[in-house]
Order: structure tokens, then C-alpha cells, then sequence
């Protein structure tokens, strides 16, 4: 009781002085941290300055955060219990900032780190590129004509439905004789065009032709980043993957995940991206499927459970909010399909309140990783970055002027891509 008073009567006199300063209305300032925030269990909380508590420990009074006014003094904030789901900070006994907090179920996963072949077979046939075809009239590309763009992809044509490349030829083939054109139905960027495309007599061989480069799939390698033990979703590379010719992301029916193993390095240096040069396991045995390419990266569903050897266990993931910089690992392969744990820093990190891809910067310090790769390669995006005995997110881009470093994506936005709501299992409000 005793101690309340001097609490408040030393908050009279910090008023008055912040009245006579003309900043009253900044001393919410004092207290760094959101409107919202999101914690686990068992995840310590600490705010710029502050004394860390548990998410447990928030229904008490406690000296949460302490913050230095303009002449270097420290002002005190306390937290206190302010109904359901909230807590009030206050300064020296006068209330300054309500925060609502909510408390997590702690969620784990099992981090990744193999290399993995990836396989994606796109909605229809991918439009790559034009070609011009020596007709009696001279040199005509069919499907520039019609209006067929690159990136286009080709879902129908005369009302059936396309899949793969060997749908399209017969079709050719019966326009060319009869005259008619091809009703194409196209999907170009989210929305539907509809054009009719005449097919022309090639006469270097005398067959019709559409005047289009098609593609209906896309293989290539990355790092698998987690899985859920439970669901068996997971999530890999961490970022979303594009066509080579058109540069746009590939546009998913369904795909398939195998396993890879690491042949050959190519060293990255400044301005030359280095790459891992790998090939799907022989037995090219499928391990899980692809439902999802997103910006975030690959995700679907495993078929069976996956070691790395030497994580093998469901490890806590750590929001946003709780990435730190400073020292943390990563899992990957360099060499066959041996998962091993390098150094690395996170330089600076971001706690994002909505999804994004690039909320981490991290430089690789592993002497033996710089030796055999230069820094960050192709073929690493997705390797889990593991801090503090957490998985707080994934490997994505390297810096082209500068491949021992590059960005990380935090784990709770690839969780959100595979269809895990951690969120929606929230046991209790703390207050």
C-alpha cells in the first residue's frame, strides 16, 4: 500500500514535468509494443528493455517493461489485469497503453532440411513463347494472330477440357482439315479470354500448326522446410516457383515432391549466384504431393514420415515477434543426401503483423558452408533456420552482389500457406 502511494505521488510529479515539456500525449510511447500481440505457452515476453515474464505469468502485476526518458533516466511501466484478454501498462500508477493478449497452444513441427525433386503439372498448357511459320503468305505466328499472349495458359479447346501437350495435336490437326477454327479458352492472370485460333499450313513439312511453344510441366530441386507430424502438410523452398521462359509463377493442377540427392556445387560469387546441381533418387519414389505454389513456396501433403538425422524430433516454431538477431543454424544439404546444420546470423528481422516474404535478412558465418558454396545457392531456398532451439523460418532469396547473405521468410506465414491455423487452436486469453 505504502508503495502505491510513492508510485503514484512520483507520477504526479513525472506528469507535471511531462506537462510543463509539452509531450504529455507521448507517454504511450514509452511503451514499445502492439495493440495486439500474439504469444505461446511457454514463450517468454520481453519488450525493448524489459524484465521477460511468461505468458502464465501476465494475469499478475509485474514490472514488465522499462524504458530511459530523454535525459537517460528510467521510467517504470507496470502490467496489470484489465478484464479478459487484455493488460494495462501503467506509469507509476496512472495507465498508459491497454494491450490485448492472446495466449497460444505451443505448436511444433518437424524441421526439414533434404533435398527434394520437385515435379508440377500446371493448370492446362503453359503458353511459352511465339514461333513463326513459313506459310504461302510469308512468315505468320497462328497464335500471335489470335491474340494468345506468353503466360497464357490454354484450358480448353472446342469445349474440352486440356491437361497435358499430346491433348492439343489432334485438335490441330482436324481444324487445319476442315477449316474451322479452334475455340481457345484461356486463363491470363486470374481472369478467362476467349479467342478463336486458325491453324496454318507449315509448308517446310506440310502440317497445320498453332504458331505456339507449350509446356504442361516443370521439374526442379529445393529444400524441404518442415512438416506437421500430425497432418503430414508441410511446406518447402519458400518461395514461389516461376517459369523459366516466362518468368511468371506456375499456375498448379497437382505435383509431386521426391527425393533428391546433391551431385555437384557450382561456387556463388559476387554477381553470379551459385547453384546446386542435383538428380531425383533413383527409384524417383514419390513422398508427397504439391497442391499449392504460392509466394511463400510449395506445400501439400507428405505420404509417409521423413529424418533428417540429426532433427528428427517435433521442435516449438517461434512467431514473428520472437525472432532476435544474432546468432541461429541452418539445415541443408551440400553434398549427396547428407542433412547437415551450418552457422549463420540473423541480421535483422521484422515482426510482421501480415504475411510477407522477405521478414529476415540472415549472412551465413559456417566457414565450412562459405568454403563449399560461397554462401547461399539455388537449391537452398527452404532450408529451415533454426534459432534458439525454435524453427523460426526459411532460406529464400541470396543477394546477387553479396551470395553470403540473402532473406528468410518467417515460419508462421508458410504454416498459414500449408493450411495450419495456429491461431485457431487458442486455448485461453491471458488478462
Amino acid at each position: 500500500m505504502q508503495t502505491d502511494k510513492i508510485r503514484k505521488i512520483v507520477g504526479v510529479i513525472l506528469l507535471v514535468s511531462f506537462m510543463s515539456l509539452g509531450f504529455v500525449k507521448e507517454v504511450k510511447e514509452y511503451v514499445k509494443i502492439p495493440i495486439n500481440l500474439s504469444v505461446f505457452e511457454s514463450q517468454q515476453v520481453s519488450v525493448e528493455s524489459s524484465i521477460p515474464v511468461t505468458a502464465s505469468q501476465l494475469d499478475v502485476q509485474e514490472a514488465f517493461t522499462v524504458q530511459k526518458n530523454s535525459d537517460g533516466k528510467t521510467l517504470d511501466v507496470h502490467g496489470k489485469k484489465a478484464g479478459e484478454g487484455a493488460v494495462v501498462f501503467d506509469l507509476a500508477g496512472f495507465p498508459v497503453k491497454k494491450v490485448g493478449v492472446n495466449v497460444l497452444p505451443d505448436f511444433k513441427v518437424i524441421p526439414g532440411g533434404q533435398s527434394i525433386g520437385v515435379k508440377l503439372n500446371t493448370l492446362g498448357v503453359l503458353v511459352v513463347g511465339h514461333h513463326q511459320i513459313n506459310t504461302t503468305e510469308g512468315k505468320k505466328s497462328p497464335g500471335e494472330l489470335a491474340g494468345v499472349q506468353v503466360g497464357d495458359i490454354i484450358t480448353s479447346i472446342n469445349g474440352t477440357k486440356i491437361e497435358q501437350m499430346s491433348d492439343v495435336t489432334p485438335f490441330i490437326q482436324e481444324a487445319g482439315k476442315t477449316g474451322k477454327p479452334l475455340d481457345l479458352i484461356l486463363s491470363r492472370e486470374e481472369k478467362e479470354i476467349k479467342t478463336k485460333l486458325y491453324p496454318l499450313k507449315d509448308q517446310n513439312d506440310q502440317s497445320f500448326r498453332i504458331g505456339l511453344y507449350i509446356r504442361d510441366s516443370a521439374a526442379g530441386i529445393g529444400t524441404m522446410t518442415f512438416y506437421d507430424p500430425k497432418s503430414k502438410k508441410y511446406g518447402a523452398l519458400g518461395h514461389v516457383i516461376s517459369d523459366m521462359d516466362t518468368k511468371k509463377p506456375i499456375v498448379v493442377e497437382d505435383g509431386q515432391i521426391v527425393r533428391s540427392t546433391v551431385t555437384s556445387i557450382e561456387k556463388g560469387s559476387n554477381g553470379n549466384p551459385g547453384e546446386k546441381l542435383a538428380r531425383f533418387s533413383g527409384d524417383r519414389e514419390v513422398i508427397g504431393s504439391i497442391t499449392r505454389n504460392s509466394p511463400f513456396g510449395i506445400f501439400g501433403e507428405l505420404n509417409q514420415d521423413i529424418r533428417n538425422g540429426i532433427m528428427d524430433k517435433a521442435m516449438p516454431i517461434a512467431l514473428s515477434n520472437e525472432v532476435k538477431e544474432g546468432p541461429a543454424k541452418i539445415l541443408t544439404v551440400v553434398e549427396d543426401d547428407k542433412v547437415e546444420q551450418f552457422d549463420v546470423e540473423v541480421v535483422s528481422s521484422v515482426p510482421q503483423k501480415f504475411p510477407a516474404t522477405k521478414g529476415m535478412v540472415i549472412k551465413i558465418t559456417d566457414e565450412k558452408l562459405l568454403d563449399k558454396t560461397g554462401g547461399i545457392v539455388q537449391g537452398m531456398s527452404g532450408s529451415p533456420i533454426i534459432q534458439n532451439g525454435k524453427v523460426i523460418g526459411a532460406v529464400t532469396h541470396v543477394f546477387v552482389n553479396d551470395p553470403t547473405s540473402g532473406y528468410g521468410v518467417h515460419i508462421e506465414w508458410m504454416l498459414n500457406e500449408a493450411g495450419i491455423d495456429i491461431y485457431s487452436k487458442q486455448k485461453q486469453k491471458v488478462s
